[in-house]
């Protein structure tokens, strides 16, 4: 083997990456080629996947924590995957239930949505709550949302409709055919129908083998009290969270 092949090889142990695959004549090498078969069939079963509401729900209460079910305008999966535009929307039913649950305005709304990758949230949510709840006992809540066939525009109506000062939406990454099942965080400052994406914050590959759950937690936690003490999110908030965790590492020595 070439010193270029060990340097290929060498690499990688290091990325979830295609590289290294090796050749036959001018072809993949068979396992190569049914590991590929293999990760593309699990990135469109997660699209398609139905996210078990009732299981979610069943943890929550566990965890005591009050929540609501609630749907977008897409009515099922194949609208959901053609019609982007309504999984930005709640449904009439949706709205209604919100507008009657006399909740008082709260500091921050949480929401649980599939988005492109139900297993996702299945095996992550609830996991990175039990994580993130006890960072932000000092700021108000409303009662956490399950949304079904959501898109991460969704979390602007439900905020506004909450008088929330910040919304946050854990949701289902579009999978990678080395991550379907990766979950992403959305947060935003003054929630409203109508914003646009430059307004919000991301933490993305919260998974195993991706971005550990108390790591992203206290990253959240520490945006969520920088975009209330400024007043501001997306791309005026300034993501300094690791350089915030140098500066207290250094402190400590």
């Amino acid at each position: 083997m070439s010193d270029s092949s060990n340097s290929w090889e060498k690499l990688k142990e290091f990325t979830d990456a295609r590289i290294a695959l090796g050749r036959t004549g001018g072809s993949l090498k068979t396992a190569e080629l049914l590991s590929f078969r293999k990760d593309h069939a699990l990135a469109k079963d997660a699209v398609w996947t139905a996210l078990d509401f009732p299981l979610l729900q069943r943890a929550l209460e566990k965890l005591n924590l009050p929540h609501l079910m609630l749907n977008s305008e897409a009515q099922d999966r194949e609208t959901y995957i053609k019609r982007p535009d309504l999984g930005r929307k709640l449904s009439r039913e949706s709205i209604a239930t919100i507008t009657n649950s006399n909740y008082a305005p709260a500091d921050i709304s949480i929401l649980i949505a599939d988005g492109l990758s139900a297993n996702a949230i299945s095996i992550h949510a609830i996991n990175f709550l039990e994580e993130f709840l006890p960072l932000i006992t000092r700021f108000s809540q409303a009662p956490i949302c399950l949304v079904s066939q959501a898109r991460v525009a969704i979390s602007d109506q439900i905020g506004e409709l909450f008088s929330s000062k910040l919304s946050i939406i854990l949701i289902g990454e579009r999978p990678g055919l080395s991550s379907p099942y990766s979950m992403g965080i959305y947060l935003t400052y003054n929630p409203k129908a109508g914003n646009t994406d430059e307004k919000r914050n991301c933490i993305s590959n919260i998974r195993t083998g991706g971005l550990p759950y108390a790591y992203a937690a206290e990253k959240l936690a520490f945006l969520c009290s920088e975009a209330l003490r400024l007043k501001l999110s997306g791309v005026l908030l300034k993501d300094t969270f690791d350089h915030h965790l140098l500066k207290n590492e250094s402190g400590k020595n």
